[in-house]
């Protein structure tokens, strides 16, 4: 299993090859088509993710100590983030997630050529993931 670092670092590398955002945004998209349709029964209000534009939905369970994230939106290209996100941060511990530095949003240039909505649910989707993570977490502890 690759660590957290080692994914961002492939991300950052993948879209390093791609001098123009058109060119970015076609590679965010095309991994938003990848990404596994959500289950309906998870497009329920509990995992509608407040402080987006579109609609995000996330699905977290935890596993074997890990948390398995599952997300879907009706938008493709934030649809595309989800997926980045999930790539990211699914499949790793809470305290792994809990201490992740996301520098790739930042390495890639993500956040500046985003829409102000569209970086508001970028943040409301990280929140929301550690929220899962930490919740998660306290339960470990119990």
């Amino acid at each position: 299993m690759q660590s957290i670092n080692e994914i961002q670092n492939e991300i950052v590398e993948e879209f390093s090859s791609f001098d123009d955002w058109m060119d970015k945004y076609a590679l965010i998209i095309e991994m938003g088509n990848e990404l596994p349709p959500l289950e309906p029964e998870y497009k329920n209000s509990n995992n509608l993710i407040e402080g987006c534009q579109s609609r995000v939905w996330l699905q977290a369970d935890y596993i074997d100590g890990k948390i398995i994230f599952q997300g879907d939106s009706d938008a493709v290209i934030v649809k595309g983030i989800v997926s980045l996100l999930i790539k990211v941060l699914s499949g790793h511990t809470p305290e792994e997630i809990l201490s992740a530095d996301l520098y790739f949003i930042d390495a890639i240039g993500l956040k500046e050529h985003l829409s102000p909505t569209r970086s508001n649910g970028l943040v409301s989707m990280l929140k929301q993931m550690k929220l899962y993570a930490l919740a998660f977490q306290s339960k470990e502890k119990k």
